[in-house]
Formats: structure tokens, C-alpha cells, sequence
């Protein structure tokens, strides 16, 4: 028996039947949800900064975007609301394609 603890995919618990075993799973309230979105989020960065691969970083990046796209759900934000919001800000302050690094602000 291998303990989880943990916020999975939705399709995982059917996973784990097709492959013979028995997934012990329970929903989670709207508080709990939220903590462990937050705790799946780290996890997911913590895998990206480690993966050693374009192709590892890449399924890191998307399982991220996944997390992301479910915490603005929770907020109750679509994801063209996100998108939205992204593009404005990205619109009037830049993105980061230019690779700029602030050291310092001097006054005159």
C-alpha cells in the first residue's frame, strides 16, 4: 500500500483502477482545495526547476499552467478573463523577452 496525500489529476483515480489497484479518494472542500492548489504549485515548480530536459521543463510548464488555470477557476475567473488581464499588463508594462535586470535606480 503506498500513501499520497495529495491533489491529483481528475482522470488519475481511473488510472490507477485500469492498472489493477484500488485509488482511496475523497473531494475536497472549497478551503482545502485552495491550500492544496497552492501545494501542488510549488510541487510543480520545484519538478520544473529540476527537470534536466527541454521536453521535462515543457510537461512542468504545462502542468503549471494547469494549476494556474484551476486557482483562477476557484477565483472564479475564466481563462479568457486571465488571458485578458495578462495581455493588458503585458501591454502597458512589457512581458520579459527582453532579458531586462534592474541593479539600480540613481537619483539625479
Amino acid at each position: 500500500m503506498s500513501s499520497f496525500n495529495k491533489l491529483v489529476r481528475d482522470k488519475i483515480p481511473e488510472i490507477i483502477s485500469a492498472n489493477g489497484s484500488k485509488p482511496v479518494t475523497r473531494v475536497l472542500d472549497v478551503d482545502e482545495y485552495a491550500v492544496e492548489l497552492e501545494r501542488k504549485d510549488r510541487e510543480e515548480h520545484r519538478e520544473f526547476l529540476e527537470a534536466e530536459t527541454r521536453e521535462e521543463k515543457l510537461e512542468e510548464l504545462a502542468d503549471r499552467m494547469e494549476i494556474l488555470r484551476a486557482q483562477a477557476e476557484l477565483l472564479g475567473y475564466t481563462p479568457d478573463e486571465l488571458e485578458a488581464v495578462r495581455a493588458e499588463k503585458a501591454q502597458a508594462r512589457g512581458g520579459f523577452a527582453m532579458r531586462i535586470y534592474l541593479e539600480r535606480v540613481e537619483d539625479d
